[in-house]
């Protein structure tokens, strides 16, 4: 069955060809496709292009519907083209003539669209919500080892003294940071495209606004030929949200995978969360973000492949954002994976705390030297050379003791500063405003 069907028989593998992955890619989209139905009937029972009765028929039908997806009943049958067609077919089959009325003054090309907003809204709300308890965890392990120093590199090379406390607070604040872009990309997402159609409105009387209303939308995509064009755009602008994500947890795991180095020992990561060589008994190998590390680094080609696909379209709907689906779709589940195993492990991470003691981290401490010859009133540019000139001749002795007090500092961590940026970020996003209208819409 399709939804466009006129009558005459399309070639099999035109069909196959066509539909692509839709099938397979249709369940993660099936639950919001009922809700923008049940949002959609609703709308034309108030402009009077539904009865009541229609209505209530409809708006029960589709909850028997909805629990079966919940429940994982629900199938698209052979023959059946997509979610959109299945869930038309099942309505048709329980109510005859009503359950063909649903498509009334909406396209596929609106319902899909919708379809992915509604999605792409709840799995944002995931990631976020995710973001902050790692970025919690990462906070808390600052806070406690803010006394281990550790050093800091430049070039790949020795640079100055850094800590534990900094190293953590770091990625805590880049994954706050990163919430700004997902933001970014929600609103762009939490736009209302029913209505536009096929991409060009339509003659019936709809009223737009009640689905904005119903689905729980912060704003309506105004123009329909527009709202058409946010097809690619926004999968394009969370791609880039959602590879930020995994450039920050990439190069955390890139660190990790470092530091946990015999060469390194900074970190030694515990032997249930690494594993083994076939034929090297002593490996304790950090698969684990090791694969992380791949898997963000996956997330940040998604941006450009999707560039790629909608570059230079016309405006209007295309096939090609078809494909488009293959891999946006899954890279939700790829960045709450990676989320979730680098939360688990990281809390259980053992950190050396006895680094710096080695003899071939004595130049860190070099700019030290360097700034307390000038507190003492000596130029900068002297006090340089002047510790340059002992280090050069092998005569140069470190003091291991630091003053950092600015902000953001070894001394003076300000990770409560961290935390309120995110809680500050975090009430940007209305999620419970959304939460609140799909829960109505199933009442």
């Amino acid at each position: 069955m399709t939804l466009w069907d006129k009558g005459i028989e399309t070639n099999q593998l035109t069909a196959k060809f066509t539909s692509g992955k839709d099938r397979e890619l249709d369940r993660h989209l099936a639950p919001y496709d009922v809700l923008g139905t049940i949002a959609h009937v609703m709308m034309l029972e108030r402009i009077g292009l539904l009865s009541k009765k229609e209505l209530s028929a409809l708006k029960k039908e589709l909850k028997v519907i909805y629990r079966k997806i919940e429940t994982g009943k629900f199938k698209i049958e052979p023959g059946v083209e997509d979610i959109h067609s299945q869930i038309e077919l099942m309505l048709t089959e329980a109510l005859g003539e009503t359950g063909k009325k649903i498509h009334t003054a909406r396209s596929r090309n609106d319902q899909v669209l919708l379809d992915l907003k509604l999605y792409v809204r709840d799995r944002i709300r995931e990631i976020v919500n995710q973001i902050d308890i790692l970025s919690k965890t990462l906070i808390n392990l600052s806070n406690k080892h803010k006394e281990v120093l550790m050093p800091g590199y430049t070039h790949m090379q020795v640079a100055m003294p850094s800590s534990f406390g900094l190293w953590f607070g770091a990625y805590a604040e880049s994954l706050v940071e990163d919430m700004i872009l997902l933001n970014a990309a929600y609103n762009i997402t939490n736009q209302n495209p029913l209505g536009s159609a096929a991409g060009f409105g339509s003659s019936f009387p709809i009223d737009r606004s009640i689905t904005t209303e119903l689905l729980g939308f912060d704003n309506l995509h105004v123009n329909v030929v527009n709202a058409q064009m946010n097809r690619g755009k926004m999968e394009k602008t969370v791609a880039f949200a959602l590879g930020a994500v995994g450039a920050t947890l990439s190069r955390l795991a890139g660190d990790i995978c470092t530091y946990s180095g015999q060469n390194f020992g900074f970190i030694s990561l515990p032997e249930a969360f690494t594993t083994g060589s076939s034929i090297m008994p002593h490996k304790k190998n950090p698969d684990i973000f090791e694969l992380v590390r791949a898997t963000g680094n996956k997330l940040q080609a998604l941006p450009v492949e999707i560039m790629l696909i909608n570059s230079n379209l016309p405006s209007g709907y295309h096939r090609d954002f078809q494909i488009i689906k293959e891999n946006f779709l899954p890279a939700f589940d790829l960045l709450t994976n990676i989320i979730s195993v680098t939360g688990m492990v990281i809390d259980k991470i053992k950190v050396n705390n006895k680094i710096i003691d080695k003899e071939i981290y004595n130049d860190l401490f070099s700019v030290e030297e360097v700034n307390r010859l000038v507190k003492q009133g000596v130029p900068f540019r002297d006090a340089y050379k002047k510790v340059a000139g002992k280090i050069g001749d092998k005569n140069y002795k470190p003091s291991r003791t630091l003053e950092h007090t600015h902000t953001g500092s070894m001394g003076n961590l300000c990770n409560e500063l961290i935390l309120e940026k995110r809680d500050r970020i975090r009430e940007k996003f209305n999620f419970k405003k959304a939460e609140n209208a799909m829960i109505n819409l199933l009442k």
